[in-house]
């Protein structure tokens, strides 16, 4: 296996051990970040004077080189490799000899991942951002194409009646807030470590401005023995997937719920949905089950990086290896939850007929018959009373509100004239007050 340290070492490192340290597997994931910044390292070493000024161009040309060859056939990422730093050095010295050696000179490998997982994650939120954007955006348009009304819950109950597209406003505005979150973490992020050396910085005149510029961090990490050992970013972007998750998961709850043929109110598409192999009726909300399955996994990520830091001394600890692990399964994950969501709300069939027999039952006029009393000049707590006790009277008469004749209704308060009925009907209460921008 190829390594970047051996010289103070007599034995050999046991096959067991050299599998278990090991991490090109997986974080040869950050191999465009490991060489752009190894770019931006070798051109400032070589203006700083560190190394000539051939080395310096020659080592930018085969890295750029590695770069494009490696874009183009990413089956090159392979061999016996400590990690992403050593394939690539490795990969400088068979094409650049004595150059390649000198290309690690004034970093560490715990400044130069890092600057990658800094790079990686400010480049990966960004993609999270636009498929957040996209998936609004199907939400958006699903609400605009749909003009029914319908129940809305507490506690699982009846409550009022808002537009279904208001329902879909909501979890607009809680994907909305993941999207500032998102900007927020990589506003934070922008600062590059590169330059922090193994704890303590360098005894070489480097450039860390011009790494940054080069890098297009907004600006340099000062303290050397934080930037080798700080994960906040990784915690931030985990923050912010397990919220966007967990507002997804919700979606997924609701939509479940209406789903089912005793609720009856959507129907999600065959392209998003399972059947069984058992029972040949059914048709399983299973992307919208696995979406609330996967958000545990998402939230489980972000405790396991947590009780990864909580004990860690100053400064790096091979323990921060698996930040790597974690952050790409919550990535790949989010990720994938999104675009499937996206999906499912842009196939998604809203029975509007269904709803609109929905809202006539259930006592969602309830509020407003109260608010009505309120403003005949009854005091809102008893009002409340009065409609409790008429609830009761509907549900022992089988009847709702709006049926009761304007006779039967005279006894529960004088205040009750014939415009009550206004304040009952769906159509009405939705022209009335701040409803009326639910639209």
């Amino acid at each position: 296996m190829t390594s970047l340290w051996g010289g103070r070492f007599q034995g050999q490192e046991s096959d067991l051990m050299k599998g278990f340290n090991e991490s090109f597997s997986l974080d040869k994931r950050l191999w465009y970040e490991d060489i752009t910044a190894s770019i931006a390292h070798v051109t400032m070493l070589g203006d700083c004077q560190i190394i000539s000024a051939e080395e310096s161009l020659l080592l930018q040309e085969k890295l750029k080189e590695l770069l494009e060859d490696i874009t183009a056939d990413p089956s090159l990422l392979t061999g016996d490799y400590e990690d992403i730093h050593s394939f690539v050095e490795a990969k400088m010295i068979e094409q650049c000899g004595d150059a390649g050696k000198k290309m690690h000179t004034g970093r560490s490998r715990n400044d130069q991942v890092a600057v990658d997982m800094t790079l990686y994650v400010k480049k990966t939120m960004g993609y999270l951002k636009e498929d957040c954007q996209s998936m609004i955006e199907a939400f958006k348009k699903k609400a605009q194409s749909v003009s029914c009304l319908m129940p809305a819950y507490t506690h699982l109950q009846r409550a009022q009646i808002v537009p279904f597209s208001y329902l879909l406003q909501a979890y607009v505005a809680m994907f909305e807030r993941d999207i500032a979150r998102i900007n927020m973490t990589i506003d934070l992020l922008d600062s590059n470590p590169l330059g922090s050396g193994a704890l303590a910085g360098t005894t070489y005149s480097i450039n860390r401005q011009q790494t940054t510029d080069l890098l297009g961090f907004a600006s340099v990490q000062k303290n050397t023995l934080d930037s080798v050992s700080n994960r906040d970013f990784i915690l931030d972007a985990l923050h912010c997937m397990s919220s966007l998750m967990m507002h997804m998961s919700r979606f997924a709850e609701d939509f479940i719920i209406y789903s089912s043929q005793e609720f009856d109110f959507v129907e999600l598409s065959d392209a998003f949905s399972t059947g069984s192999s058992m029972m040949p009726q059914k048709k399983n909300p299973d992307a919208l089950e696995l979406i609330r399955g996967k958000s545990a996994k998402v939230i489980g990520l972000l405790q396991a990086m947590y009780v990864t830091m909580k004990g860690l001394p100053l400064t790096y600890n091979k323990d921060l290896q698996e930040d790597k692990a974690i952050y790409f399964e919550a990535l790949d994950t989010t990720t994938a939850c999104v675009k499937i969501l996206a999906g499912v709300v842009e196939t998604l069939t809203v029975k509007e007929e269904r709803l609109a027999e929905t809202i006539n039952d259930g006592f969602l006029n309830a509020t407003e018959l109260a608010d009505y009393l309120v403003k005949k000049g009854l005091p809102f707590r008893q009002a409340h009373h009065i409609v409790g006790q008429m609830v009761l009277y509907c549900i022992e008469e089988e009847v709702q509100l709006q049926d009761i004749d304007l006779a039967k209704m005279k006894p529960f308060s004088p205040l009750i004239e014939e415009d009550v009925y206004s304040a009952l009907r769906p159509e009405d209460i939705m022209r009335l007050g701040t409803k009326k921008d639910m639209f």
